[in-house]
């Protein structure tokens, strides 16, 4: 894929201050793209949209707050005149035991992870359609398909919403030349290196079952797959869930 193949393409990622979002969104912008960046650090995405360039802008945005969403929406279009990409990658992560998880994190990781995907993808729709198609791309995880669930049953449920939403609106909105797609990747963000300092040894354990043998780099990886998977090359693919992870997920 050679830069400038998304110049004059609009996209949003959220959560776009770092790790993976951060990753994605400079990608995004060497291949042309001009980048709206969400999240709730305003420092932070102003930072990354000073690396991407192209007019890139940062808005503060609390994705569990439905009205913030459209508003955002808003203020890009009203700043870009139109949305041609979305990439919903912010999430609060409710992780632990059945037991351990209260009512309020399980919560307030359906809000940030499937209700925001699902706000944040109607309100983009009708943009894309008018504008004669467009690519979402919404972030789910491995943990869906863990042969041993415990310890990540919230987080997967969460995650397995996204990947439903996703599939309906690929059929639904197909029609429209709107691609949707999900990929689950192997990163090394923040939330990654918390949860290896707080697992050593289940983290120890678990890059055994990588066969490539090491976690993937934010920008590199991640970031240059999801660049390409925006691009004219994959126009025909839609619907599916994208496991950038080193071969280690089995979505079959």
């Amino acid at each position: 894929m050679s830069d400038g193949e998304l110049k004059g393409q609009v996209a949003i990622v959220t959560g776009g201050g770092q790790g993976v979002g951060r990753g994605i969104a400079l990608s995004l912008a060497r291949r042309g793209a001009t980048v709206a960046l969400g999240g709730r650090t305003l420092d932070k995405l102003e930072a990354v949209a000073a690396e991407c360039g192209n007019g890139a802008r940062a808005f503060a945005i609390d994705i569990k707050d439905g009205a913030a969403i459209k508003d955002m929406v808003a203020k890009v279009v009203d700043a870009f005149g139109g949305v041609d990409i979305l990439v919903n990658n912010a999430q609060e992560v409710p992780l632990g035991t059945l037991l351990d998880v209260t009512d309020e994190q399980f919560q307030a990781g359906f809000d940030s992870g499937p209700l925001a995907t699902m706000r944040f993808m109607k309100a983009c729709q009708p943009l894309m359609a008018k504008r004669g198609g467009g690519v979402i791309i919404n972030l789910t995880s491995s943990a869906t398909v863990r042969w041993d669930m415990a310890g990540y049953g919230t987080y997967a449920a969460i995650k397995q919403g996204i990947r439903s939403l996703s599939r309906a609106a690929a059929a639904e909105w197909g029609p429209d030349g709107i691609r949707v797609l999900t990929i689950a990747p192997h990163a090394d963000s923040p939330a990654l290196k918390g949860w290896i300092e707080s697992r050593p040894e289940e983290a120890a354990a678990f890059f055994k079952t990588i066969p490539l043998r090491r976690i993937g780099r934010c920008e590199e990886d991640i970031g240059e797959a999801v660049a390409a998977l925006c691009g004219p090359s994959f126009r025909y693919l839609t619907g599916a869930t994208i496991p950038l992870d080193g071969g280690q997920a089995n979505f079959d």
